[in-house]
């Protein structure tokens, strides 16, 4: 679902509207990241792997093909399921930020309902002060912050910036290509007493 030049504005509200529902409900984003990882999926997958209750499962997927993030890959019985990508870029109405929604951010959202740091901080900042808390979180991997300088930049505690890089660090590692960084050394004790 990567936004394209030569489509509607429908579509593109469409679209938007698809991905609200998945970054304001934690159950819908868990089911279309399972989705994104398996490529391909029964509702009884489903089921058995997340472990929902069958008519949650089926309402669900059902939900999410409607939205349109999600396709019915086969359509015989058991049907079988796949997640559309999504690439969708979003700027603020006043024009300073930009938030690009990505599997990343679904998949952060998606840990809300496990996680209760992320949970937190989405309740304080929103889904866009997660978004901006996970481009922090990608950079302090890298090495390239600090979450002292995540607290002054957006104005919060040191305690709640490196609550939240912590509680990123899994997503990070699963969808950027993180360099190790930071110094090594190797302590030599053969001197020693």
């Amino acid at each position: 679902m990567s936004r394209t030049s030569n489509r509607t504005d429908g579509e593109i509200i469409r679209d938007f509207l698809s991905v609200a529902n998945l970054l304001e409900e934690p159950q819908l984003a868990q089911l279309y990241l399972y989705l994104v990882h398996e490529h391909e999926a029964t509702v009884q997958d489903m089921i058995d792997d997340l472990e929902l209750g069958q008519g949650t499962a089926y309402s669900n997927v059902n939900r999410l093909v409607d939205a349109g993030v999600v396709e019915v890959t086969h359509d015989e019985q058991p049907r079988r399921y796949a997640a559309r990508e999504i690439d969708l870029t979003v700027t603020t109405a006043s024009g300073d930020r930009e938030y690009t929604i990505t599997a990343a951010l679904i998949d952060a959202v998606g840990r809300r309902e496990t996680n209760d740091d992320i949970d937190t901080y989405v309740d304080r900042h929103g889904v866009a002060g997660l978004a901006t808390a996970l481009t922090y979180a990608v950079a302090r991997e890298r090495g390239e912050v600090t979450h002292r300088l995540m607290a002054e930049d957006l104005d919060i505690s040191p305690l709640a910036a490196e609550m939240i890089l912590h509680a990123l660090r899994p997503v990070v590692h699963e969808y950027y290509d993180i360099e190790e960084f930071g110094a090594s050394f190797d302590v030599d004790n053969s001197d020693r007493k």
